[in-house]
């Protein structure tokens, strides 16, 4: 698998027909740098689409997520926060990754 030590969530959201540049722009301005080894998420403005920049220190990879059914859960603090390994599988998934507790475990729903 492709390494991510950190991942990083955007708050705004991304037009999902953006593709390599637009997204390492959006990267850029958000975060200050495409930096090796982080994954820079992004969503729709109907969060039922994510994007996925990870840079793994030789080039950029590209990934999409569409649900069929429902929206991410995206938080609107304002901030750019990190998300863990395990708050990153519930996510993509379409669970309730703001809910984790220590271990992975959801704390309600």
């Amino acid at each position: 698998m492709i390494r991510a030590d950190s991942i990083w969530l955007a708050i705004e959201p991304i037009d999902m027909r953006a593709g390599f540049d637009s997204v390492l722009a959006r990267v850029v301005q958000v975060f200050g740098a495409a930096h090796p080894h982080h994954a820079y998420l992004f969503t729709n403005a109907r969060a039922n689409r994510l994007k996925v920049l990870i840079n793994d220190g030789q080039g950029l990879w590209l990934a999409a997520r569409r649900l069929n059914q429902g929206r991410f859960k995206w938080t609107h603090s304002g901030s750019t926060p990190t998300l863990t390994h395990e708050q990153f599988q519930a996510l993509v998934l379409g669970l309730p990754w703001h809910h984790l507790a220590d271990g992975g475990t959801i704390r309600c729903v």
